[in-house]
């Protein structure tokens, strides 16, 4: 009997399909176990449950009237609260936002997966305006994470990363700006994937930098990284950087394997800082590849720094009006940074956006010699919430800003990433795979390889 709480999203749409167990069955399960565990974890700002158990019984009939299952059919899932979902408010993690009426629409994305028969159960803490590397939110508490309930979720899409690590949902939807897709990732032990810039829509969510934003999926395998990704591409004029390109299923390429890869570990900037944990996942998974080329991304350090430059300006741009009328209801943290960033001089935005054309150009031409590059998701394993410092490269730094150290020069041009778990002993922590731009399938079918080895796994924690 299929154990619904840690079931696989592909295992639950193959019972769901042959009838074994029906689409209500599944999202009752759900519901109960986000009953049982959300107080502690703390994932879940919204459950839609009529929506949800309305959503399902039109599956069931539809099934038993012999029309065919889609590819995700029964499926819960939940979405980081940015995405707007009809009937709620889009909160965005913050306090101001919760003043606006209802959503009329569901999120692009939220439809697509549903159209594979997918079925959306709630939405999600996160980090306020998506600021956030650590899954702690002053209006709505922490999202916690399962191995750990001391510890950070990882932001800012820590309630994402918190219900799928915990069992409450296989699948679940974040974004990703600065790395909040690859850090709750790295830090719960699950698989992750930020597409690259342009991919998937990001019309109807709340946007925090639109030069930088990513949306993508959370699952714990990576057929079901696939299949929701493949249920999500397809182009849409009300995002104006989403591209037109035809439909790229990475479904079909997860089982090539390795074979005729070239795969390089990057080095300098990228192992520097890292806590043995980090650096001892990055072995771990480049020994299993057999990898031993070593490259550096020219300047990296200065990308991360390009990167805060062009976050802080666009977001404090974005908040200007309400940072102006209200102030006192921002996270204070977040407030102080968005006001620093409204007075950064326009000649260093120039400056910054410059170095992001030369840094592309760079990379780009090192990916026409190797397919993958495999990095650090993160400089350590989750710490505990409320830490304020840690020690990087023999230096006490502030945790906050310093999570991102290793998503930052990765997502500060696009590239698409497959965060794959890696599960060491008492915490997993994630490691990277890097591939050039469109090349999602890839990153993906290196991570499936990593999975089949026993090598990339979304732990069980201790919780459950």
């Amino acid at each position: 009997m299929l154990e619904l709480n840690f079931a696989k999203g592909h295992e639950i749409t193959a019972a769901v399909a042959s009838g074994d167990i029906s689409a209500r069955e599944v999202v009752e399960a759900a519901l109960a176990s986000v009953k049982k565990h959300d107080h502690t974890l703390n994932a879940f700002t919204d459950v839609t449950v009529e929506r949800a158990l309305s959503r399902a019984a039109a599956l069931d009939k539809a099934r038993a009237s012999g029309k065919p299952s889609g590819p995700l059919a029964g499926v819960p899932f939940a979405v980081k609260n940015l995405f707007d979902v009809a009937g709620l408010p889009t909160r965005a993690g913050s306090k101001i936002n919760r003043d606006l009426p209802p959503a009329q629409q569901d999120s692009p994305l939220i439809e697509r997966l549903e159209a594979a028969g997918a079925i959306l159960i709630g939405a999600l803490n996160m980090g306020e305006y998506a600021y956030d590397f650590t899954g702690e939110n002053v209006h709505d508490g922490p999202s916690r994470n399962p191995h750990d309930v001391t510890r950070m979720s990882g932001g800012s899409s820590g309630g994402s990363g918190s219900a799928v690590a915990g069992g409450l949902v296989p699948l679940a939807l974040g974004s990703d700006t600065n790395g909040s897709i690859r850090v709750p990732s790295s830090f719960c032990g699950i698989f992750g994937l930020k597409p690259t810039f342009g991919r998937l829509t990001r019309a109807r969510s709340f946007p925090f930098v639109a030069s930088l934003d990513h949306l993508g999926p959370f699952a714990r395998c990576t057929r079901d990284l696939a299949l929701a990704y493949d249920a999500m591409q397809g182009h849409d004029p009300a995002d104006p950087v989403c591209v037109e390109r035809r439909f790229e299923p990475s479904l079909p390429e997860l089982s090539r394997g390795i074979k005729g890869l070239r795969i390089a570990v990057a080095g300098g900037y990228f192992k520097k800082g890292a806590f043995p944990e980090a650096l001892q996942a990055l072995e771990h998974v480049a020994k299993a590849l057999q990898v031993s080329r070593e490259i550096e991304l020219p300047e990296a350090h200065r990308a991360r720094a390009a990167a805060y430059v062009i976050t802080t300006t666009e977001g404090a741009a974005l908040h200007l009006d309400r940072l102006r009328r209200r102030a006192h209801d921002f996270d204070p943290a977040t407030r102080d940074r968005l006001i620093a960033g409204a007075m950064i001089p326009s000649s260093l935005v120039v400056k910054a956006q410059k170095f992001r054309r030369w840094y592309r150009e760079r990379v780009l031409a090192l990916l026409q010699d190797v397919d993958v590059i495999l990095a650090p998701a993160t400089p350590c394993v989750a710490p505990a919430i409320g830490q304020q410092t840690f020690i990087l490269d023999g230096v006490e730094m502030p945790v906050r800003p310093n999570i991102g150290i290793y998503t930052q020069p990765i997502s500060f041009i696009g590239l698409p990433v497959a965060a794959v778990p890696v599960p060491l002993m008492p915490l997993p922590i994630g490691v990277q795979v890097i591939a050039a731009p469109w090349r999602e399938d890839i990153a993906l079918r290196v991570a499936h390889h990593l999975e089949e080895m026993g090598v990339a796994v979304a732990p069980r924690p201790p919780m459950n």
